[in-house]
């Protein structure tokens, strides 16, 4: 099986997280059939990055400013028979790939999606901070399956999709997730939930699969690992969330939202009173930044729901 690694990048702020990540990709046990740089609208990186890598495929974004742009251009740019997707601030463990092309074996697979691990800047997850969260940091979290099952969808910077139905389904949708690449932009996200959901609904059999076995790592930097990034982090989720009802219906683009919300953040706001009565007093920190960060998500879909109404009004 071919696999074409695509990693999209926007800033040289980033400069040594990318070379970190593309060396991570050309040190696999299973080496990649081609690797595609997709660079935001940035021509002073794309030309840096094109004598930096001769070897590798570097390419500006042919479409939206953005990160699904990006994906859209690194797909249609690509050749081989799977399209994986590596976040340009992590890094791959060497038997990434294989773990991936593993998850295709069985035909009805399109999509595969494996284990995120944050790499905190300080060496150490904040004691306030629950794992039920963590993809506030574009990580796994704990409610997502421990061993390879059927998911509703991946998380899009460890993912791989078999290229074809990329294109069929009609790509990732620009309006959705970070149309402005950079620090100022809100942190918007799910483009790859809203993907995952309408590829799923054309394609009837069509299975996404975890697998832990595909691992990478992925930084978060010290803003990321505030109280204040957080809560802004978990307003836009709700936000995207309302985009990605709109898309796909509300049944579908909420059915796991569901689950998480009325069973995995309560064991987690237990789980977190509970370690504060064993004498570890940042359980009660845990406990309260889930609901603070259930509450906000709410909200953020509250508002992007009415602001959608309003629109079509």
């Amino acid at each position: 099986m071919k696999i074409s690694v695509v990693i999209c990048v926007y800033t040289e702020e980033r400069w040594e997280d990318i070379r970190a990540a593309v060396r991570s990709v050309q040190d696999q046990r299973r080496a990649p059939y081609e690797i595609v740089l997709v660079v935001d609208h940035n021509p002073d990186l794309h030309l840096r990055l094109k004598r930096e890598y001769p070897d590798v495929v570097v390419v500006e974004n042919t479409h939206q400013k953005g990160l699904s742009g990006g994906k859209n251009t690194g797909a249609e740019i690509a050749t081989g028979d799977v399209v994986a997707y590596l976040d340009d601030d992590a890094v791959a463990e060497p038997g990434w790939l294989e773990a991936l092309e593993e998850g295709f074996q069985t035909p009805s697979v399109v999509g595969v999606g494996g284990l995120t691990r944050p790499l905190w800047a300080t060496g150490r997850r904040p004691r306030w901070f629950p794992e039920e969260f963590d993809w506030t940091v574009g990580c796994t979290y704990r409610g997502m399956p421990t061993v390879r099952a059927p998911i509703r969808n991946v998380m899009g910077g460890n993912a791989a999709f078999r290229r074809e139905v990329v294109g069929e389904v009609g790509g990732f949708h620009t309006g959705i997730g970070r149309s402005v690449q950079g620090r100022k932009s809100r942190p918007l996200g799910c483009e790859e939930t809203e993907f995952c959901i309408r590829l799923s609904q054309r394609r009837p059999g069509s299975v996404m699969l975890f697998e832990p076995g595909a691992v990478i790592g992925h930084k978060v930097p010290v803003p990321r690992m505030g109280f204040a990034y957080f809560r802004s982090r978990c307003y836009a989720e709700g936000l995207s969330k309302a985009l990605v009802a709109s898309s796909v219906g509300t049944e579908d683009g909420l059915s796991s939202e569901r689950s998480y919300a009325t069973k995995t953040l309560p064991l987690g706001v237990l789980r977190g009173v509970g370690s504060a009565l064993r004498g570890d007093l940042a359980g009660l920190g845990r406990a309260t930044a889930i609901v603070v960060g259930l509450v906000w998500t709410a909200w953020g879909y509250a508002v992007g729901t009415a602001r959608l109404r309003l629109g079509r009004s």
